[in-house]
């Protein structure tokens, strides 16, 4: 299954080990989801990640971006320009999830559009990771 993971569910991820977030990037890192990203959503992870409000060890933002690119898809999406953002910055991830037939997994489902390939980080872990 593809997925594309907004930056705040790695935020949160690495906030809070054993969160519903971390158990999605876990099982992304692990070869369960496969993760696809574009140079400009590694970039919007790297800068966020290394905020120092956020205070992440560059080592954990360093290692966690590698394993999610090692066992992620790089891809190059086309863009869809049609489609209204109240904020551009997360266009990007919707684009890349639409290129990718992929879900996209947010915190922050009311930025999208309505789009069934949208989910939130709680009905995805339900659906997809709960026992």
């Amino acid at each position: 299954m593809f997925i594309v993971l907004d930056t705040n569910v790695l935020v949160s991820a690495l906030w809070s080990e054993g969160s519903k977030p971390s158990a999605i990037v876990s099982a992304t890192v692990t070869n369960h989801f496969k993760i696809c990203y574009d140079y400009r959503i590694l970039e919007e992870y790297r800068s966020v990640l290394s905020r120092p409000k956020f205070n992440f060890d560059k080592w954990q933002v360093d290692w966690l971006l590698e394993q999610l690119t090692l066992s992620g898809i790089s891809v190059i999406a086309k863009p869809l320009p049609d489609v209204r953002f109240t904020d551009e910055s997360d266009r990007k991830f919707y684009e890349v999830a639409k290129f990718c037939n992929a879900t996209l997994i947010t915190g922050n489902i009311r930025h999208y559009p309505e789009d069934k390939c949208i989910s939130t980080v709680a009905d995805f872990y339900s659906s997809h990771l709960a026992t």
